[in-house]
């Protein structure tokens, strides 16, 4: 029977499937915003944190069924809920923008988790590698050239960055730009004579708060200086892209502030102007 518009109609009871597909989406979006929290600071473990965040997203997947199925019966039988329907759709929708988002990168990036500016000798992860390679955390040691081909193909645009400044000058533009970013500085060592520079710091990603580790390392070269970049997710083998961005707008970065840097030249002695005698010249 359709559903019926009339007085009749506003006796008529609450379809049991919209009701329970709104339960749900409550249900979703309290647990996923509880989940990302758990997440985000850390209060478990990162893998078993995440499972309670796709446990949360199911539910709203059941969300949407039920409001489906209630739709069909409201149409069947004329029974109300379209309200609480619409409302769980809502809710669900709020709920999986964010995850459907990452779904379609995880699609489209390769699954590489390692980016740096320099494949072939990439910043070594010194004080981090101690939190590397333990509970399930990806290792130390660079991933390999398969990961720099993929690097390759799918952000060309990453190269080391070559300045005309001295090594010193280009760590303090880094130092400086870390810290405005806010990362989390484990280690920095000003260049020497015959040591690079090099900076080790920890990102995290902007909604679950995922740890990705940092190594810059700030070496001079023949007219100046070369900055190599590289940032590698903690966990799991898919990055989404995160790293990548991450180094590109580094890499933008320092360019833009040592365009707006200029080296002060040593100031040469002026020769003193010998001034004419009165009456020189006059023979």
């Amino acid at each position: 029977m359709a559903r019926r518009f009339s007085a009749p109609y506003q006796s008529e009871p609450f379809s049991a499937l919209a009701t329970w597909s709104r339960r749900l989406a409550v249900f979703s979006a309290i647990a996923t915003v509880v989940s990302v929290m758990v997440v985000r600071f850390g209060f478990l473990e990162t893998k078993f944190a995440l499972a309670t965040l796709f446990g949360a997203l199911a539910f709203a997947g059941l969300s949407i069924l039920a409001a489906f199925a209630g739709l069909v019966a409201i149409w069947r039988d004329g029974s109300r809920g379209i309200g609480r329907i619409l409302t769980a759709l809502l809710l669900n929708t709020l709920v999986l923008a964010y995850p459907s988002y990452l779904a379609v990168r995880y699609r489209s990036l390769p699954a590489i988790h390692d980016i740096t500016t320099d494949p072939i000798n990439p910043p070594q992860f010194e004080e981090l590698a101690r939190l590397r390679g333990t509970d399930g955390a990806n290792t130390a040691v660079y991933a390999g050239l398969y990961s720099a081909e993929q690097q390759r193909l799918a952000y060309p645009e990453i190269e080391p960055v070559e300045l005309d400044l001295t090594a010193q000058r280009a760590f303090d533009i880094v130092q400086k730009l870390v810290a405005r970013r806010k990362w989390l500085v484990i280690d920095a060592r000003a260049p020497q004579p015959r040591q690079p520079g090099h900076i080790e710091a920890v990102a995290k990603t902007p909604v679950l708060g995922l740890r990705e580790d940092i190594a810059i390392r700030i070496a001079p070269d023949s007219d100046g200086s070369r900055v190599d970049i590289r940032s590698a997710s903690r966990y799991f083998e898919h990055d989404l892209g995160s790293n990548a961005e991450r180094v590109s707008k580094l890499i933008d970065d320092i360019n833009t502030a040592a365009e707006n840097t200029v080296e002060k030249p040593t100031k040469q002695p002026r020769a003193p102007v010998k001034t004419p005698v009165k009456g020189e010249g006059k023979r």
